[in-house]
């Protein structure tokens, strides 16, 4: 599935377009059976449709679905900081958290955005994790594999995350002191700025469907 995904995101499945499942079979040098179980989990992460008898179609996103996808993440993972803020973590239950957040900024030190990419993804997959609500983790991996795809595109012409790294430090210091209510603040404020980045550049760009 993570091949697939990864060629989704990195343009060569292009959105929009048509595959068959030999094709895609064939490509990745497997059988067809992984490759039609890897296409129904992504048809549930909303990356793609499933078309019988005729392949799979790469999903498409307007800005306004992105906006969409990003109030409902933004909600999401603000309440999944707060949750965690309530739980009294030790340092030694934050250190995955602690190690995303060193990753992102030696990788912003190198000038490195596809390791800050990484990190940032593991951070937030973190955060989600240590809120410790089963239903919100499977609601905020299914969107967030779609912003992912839009990052991706934007990656190499966005500004260099450094206040990004600035908001991860403060959500995670509002965790670590047990302090619910400014986690969820800070994290919906980051949110919501990253939102405003993403869509300012996709209209610049006259990215109007990703």
């Amino acid at each position: 599935m993570e091949q697939i995904r990864q060629l989704i995101f990195d343009g060569e499945l292009a959105a929009g377009s048509d595959h068959l499942e030999s094709e895609l079979a064939d490509r990745l040098g497997m059988s067809r059976t992984p490759v039609r179980e890897a296409t129904l989990m992504l048809a549930q992460q909303g990356l793609l449709e499933v078309r019988p008898r005729k392949g799979v179609r790469i999903a498409t996103l307007s800005l306004t679905d992105m906006e969409e996808i990003y109030a409902v993440l933004t909600e999401l993972e603000s309440l999944a900081a707060e949750e965690a803020a309530e739980k009294g973590y030790s340092e030694s239950d934050l250190a995955t958290l602690q190690r995303a957040i060193e990753a992102m900024e030696d990788a912003l030190e190198r000038q490195d955005r596809e390791d800050w990419a990484v990190a940032d993804n593991d951070f937030h997959e973190e955060l989600v994790r240590l809120g410790g609500n089963s239903r919100v983790e499977t609601i905020v991996s299914m969107m967030a594999n779609q912003v992912r795809r839009a990052r991706a595109m934007t990656l190499f012409i966005r500004p260099l995350p450094v206040k990004s790294n600035e908001d991860h430090r403060a959500v995670y210091n509002a965790i670590r002191q047990g302090k619910p209510a400014t986690a969820r603040e800070r994290h919906r404020s980051h949110r919501q700025h990253a939102r405003e980045v993403l869509i300012d550049l996709l209209k610049k760009h006259k990215l109007f469907q990703l």
